[in-house]
């Protein structure tokens, strides 16, 4: 896979283009937004960092998003919510803080891929986790193949975790999601709603809990 790799500083760049290299990825490094503008239809996948020397890099992710659905993933040593709540919904399709396991990493850049080029079920939207699957159509949940009866709210909160399985959603997402407005929803009443989730589904590791951030279904 064609990774374009935006990063300014030379020791990070080095690194993550040789751990690149090694898993069978062919990337390309640039130092400015100017290039990744330039150059991003050279590509299958971005490796965004946001302290570049020209442009922000959530300003290039605005650009990008004009004009592109190239999948991206934000790794930046930026990691307070405002901008990581930015940067996902300006359109990043992960956003990793440094410094990160590289295992990690490449798991990461494995599922956004494998997100932005599986074409979706014409009928049913099942996502499995486990022996968790949720029916994003026919709204069901089963745990080892039986049913589980949720909440309509209850079901919202796991669907809208579900239907980006794998990737970190945050807190402000979740309550826009299902609240409609995070701003007038009670935190409280996620809280709440996760808690009965997890009760239901007895599955632990199934939704987890990304402090300071948000939560995440599946792996």
């Amino acid at each position: 896979m064609r990774v374009l790799l935006a990063e300014d500083d030379d020791g990070v760049a080095g690194a993550l283009t040789e751990v690149l290299y090694e898993h069978g990825h062919l990337p390309t490094r640039v130092r400015r937004g100017g290039d990744v503008l330039a150059r991003h239809r050279q590509a299958d996948l971005l490796l965004l960092d946001l302290g570049l020397p020209d442009l922000d890099g959530l300003e290039v992710l605005r650009k990008l998003r004009a004009v592109s659905g190239l999948p991206v993933v934000v790794l930046t040593a930026r990691g307070d919510e405002r901008s990581v709540v930015r940067g996902l919904r300006l359109g990043a399709d992960d956003y990793l803080v440094k410094p990160v396991r590289l295992a990690e990493l490449l798991a990461r850049i494995e599922a956004v891929t494998r997100r932005a080029t599986t074409p979706a079920a014409p009928a049913s939207r099942t996502v499995v986790a486990g022996d968790v699957e949720v029916d994003l159509d026919a709204r069901r949940v089963a745990v080892g193949g039986v049913e589980v009866r949720l909440t309509t709210k209850e079901f919202a909160v796991l669907a809208a975790l579900a239907a980006r399985a794998g990737t970190a959603v945050s807190r402000q997402q979740l309550m826009d999601e299902v609240w409609g407005d995070a701003y007038l929803a009670v935190s409280r009443s996620l809280d709440v709603h996760l808690t009965q989730l997890r009760a239901k589904l007895g599955r632990p590791g199934a939704l987890t809990t990304i402090r300071g951030f948000g939560y995440r279904f599946g792996d």
